[in-house]
C-alpha cells in the first residue's frame, strides 16, 4: 500500500498562517473556559474512548478529526485540523499504519507534544480474516490470470489495523489513553482514572453479553460476510467463522475484481451463509448484487454495520458501546437468534 501525500503549498501556508496566531497560551473549550490541556485524537473510536475517560474533566478540550462516515484509510486533514494539531499537547492514534497521512500531518503541523498510540499491548493480526476461504477459492479458480494473491490481498503497513473490533482490546485501548492522560495531565488523574474504571465495566458487559449471545449460535452457522476485510479481531474473539468480505482488503477503498466477486458468491452458497452485510461508510451496491447473485439477505441502510467509522450523532452507532450492540444484534439476526436483554448500564 502505498503512502499518499497530502501536502501542497496553499494548505501548508494556511496551516502556517493559522499556527501563528495561536501556537502559544490557553484556548477555549466549548462552554467558553479557558483549556489547560489539548488533545487531538484521530479516528471516531479513539476519540469516542478519549471522551470516555476525559468525562467532565476540567480544563481539558478535545479535538476529533476524522468525522463519522470518512475513511480513515484516505482521510486528508484540512487547515483547522492541522491549526488544532499544532497546537495540541497530546495525540490520540489508532495505530498499526491505519493513519496513512499522519505523517505529514505531523510535519505540516509542527506538533511536538506526546503521542498516546492505541495499539499499545494489542497483539496485531498480520493476515486478514478470511485468509482461509480466499486460499480455497483462489484454488478453485480456473481463471488464474483474474485470481490475486491472497496474501497481498490483505497487505497494510504493519498488519490489520481494526483493533477496536474486539471488545477486549478496546478495554486495552482506554488503559493506554488513561496511563498517557494521568502522565500529561496530573490535575486530572484521579478523574481521568475513575471514568476509565467506569467505563471499563460498561465494556465488560458488553463484552460479555455478546460473548453470551453468540455461544447460543452453533459455530458451524456462526457465518460473517462483510464489506470489508475489517473484522477479524471481532471474528476470532468470538469464534465466528469469517466466510469472506466484498473488499478482500484492510482498506476500504479498495475495489473487488470480478473474480473475486464471483468467488464470493460461490463461497456463500457453498457454506451457507445467509447474509452479506454492508459498511454505513461505503456504498452498498457491490454488496447488494453479491448478495442478490447469491440468493441471500443484504443488510445495508440503517441496516448496515458500523466498522471504519461510527455514526453520526443520533445514529444508531454514534458510540462505540452503541456500534457494538448494532453489529452484534443485527449478526444475531441473521442467523436467527433473539438477543437477550441488555444489562442495566448499557441501555
Amino acid at each position: 500500500m502505498h503512502k499518499r501525500s497530502f501536502i501542497v503549498p496553499a494548505l501548508l501556508a494556511s496551516a502556517a498562517l493559522a499556527l501563528s496566531g495561536c501556537s502559544a497560551g490557553t484556548i477555549a473549550s466549548a462552554d467558553g473556559a479557558a483549556t489547560d490541556l489539548k488533545i487531538v485524537a484521530t479516528t471516531t473510536q479513539v476519540a469516542d474512548l478519549t471522551r470516555n475517560v476525559i468525562g467532565t474533566a476540567s480544563g481539558v478540550d478535545l479535538t476529533q478529526l476524522i468525522q463519522p462516515n470518512q475513511s480513515a484509510h484516505s482521510y486528508d486533514p484540512s487547515a483547522a485540523d492541522l491549526t488544532a494539531l499544532g497546537a495540541a499537547d497530546v495525540l490520540v492514534i489508532n495505530g498499526v499504519g491505519l493513519e496513512e497521512w499522519l505523517d505529514d500531518a505531523i510535519a505540516a503541523s509542527g506538533f511536538d507534544g506526546v503521542t498516546i498510540d492505541a495499539d499499545t499491548g494489542i497483539t496485531i493480526s498480520e493476515v486478514g480474516a478470511g485468509e482461509d476461504h480466499a486460499a480455497d477459492e483462489t484454488d478453485a479458480r480456473t481463471d488464474e490470470a483474474d485470481a490475486p494473491a491472497t496474501a497481498d490481498a490483505h497487505a497494510h503497513d504493519g498488519g490489520d489495523p481494526h483493533i477496536w473490533t474486539d471488545v477486549h482490546n478496546a478495554e486495552t485501548i482506554v488503559q493506554t489513553i488513561t496511563d498517557g492522560l494521568v502522565t500529561a495531565d496530573q490535575g486530572n488523574a484521579s478523574v481521568f482514572e475513575a471514568n476509565a474504571s467506569a467505563y471499563t465495566a460498561r465494556l465488560t458487559d458488553l463484552d460479555e453479553w455478546i460473548r453470551t449471545n453468540v455461544d447460543t449460535v452453533p459455530e458451524s452457522e456462526r457465518l460473517l460476510v462483510s464489506n470489508h476485510d475489517a473484522l477479524g479481531y471481532f471474528t476470532a474473539a468470538y469464534h465466528i467463522d469469517y466466510v469472506g468480505s466484498v473488499i478482500p482488503s484492510f482498506d476500504d477503498n479498495a475495489e473487488p475484481s470480478a473474480a473475486e466477486i464471483d468467488a464470493l458468491v460461490a463461497a456463500i452458497k457453498a457454506t451457507g451463509v445467509t447474509a452479506v452485510f454492508s459498511e454505513a461508510s461505503l456504498s452498498p451496491k457491490t454488496a447488494e448484487t453479491i448478495a442478490t447473485e447469491a440468493g441471500v439477505t443484504v443488510y445495508s441502510g440503517d441496516d448496515a454495520l458500523y466498522v471504519d467509522s461510527l455514526g453520526p450523532t443520533g445514529s444508531a452507532g454514534d458510540t462505540y458501546i452503541k456500534a457494538q450492540l448494532h453489529n452484534a444484534t443485527l449478526m444475531l439476526e441473521s442467523w436467527g437468534v433473539t438477543p437477550s436483554a441488555l444489562p442495566a448500564d448499557l441501555q
